[in-house]
C-alpha cells in the first residue's frame, strides 16, 4: 500500500501523515551502481576510446540503488521504450542500512 492510500484511509496519525507531505518535494541524489575497480592513474591515463575495464561485478548480478550515498536497495536494469530504468528487485531493511553508514 503506498503512503498516500495509508494517509488517505487513515492508517498514518495525523501528526505523521503532516511530517510525510512535509518531506515529499525535499530532493535527493538516487545514484546506480554497476560496479567499481581500482587501477593505478598510470592505466587511467592509457585509457582511449574502446579501452575495457573489468569490474567488480558478475554480468546479472543486482545493482547497488543509493540514495544520497546510502544503500536503499538492489535492482536491475529495464528498457522502457528507447530509454533504460531500473526495476527495484530488493529493498535494504533499515537495520541493513544503519550497519552500512
Amino acid at each position: 500500500m503506498s503512503t498516500e492510500s495509508a494517509i488517505e484511509q487513515g492508517e498514518i496519525p495525523q501528526a505523521s501523515a503532516q511530517n510525510l507531505r512535509l518531506l515529499e518535494n525535499i530532493e535527493v541524489k538516487l545514484t546506480v551502481e554497476v560496479g567499481g575497480t581500482r587501477i593505478t592513474i598510470r592505466d587511467l591515463l592509457k585509457l582511449n576510446e574502446g579501452s575495457v575495464i573489468e569490474l567488480d561485478r558478475l554480468a546479472g548480478e543486482h545493482l547497488d540503488i543509493l540514495v544520497n550515498g546510502t544503500l536503499l536497495a538492489k535492482g536491475e536494469i529495464v528498457l522502457i521504450g528507447e530509454s533504460l530504468g531500473i526495476r527495484f528487485t530488493e529493498i535494504i531493511s533499515p537495520e541493513q542500512r544503519l550497519r552500512s553508514i
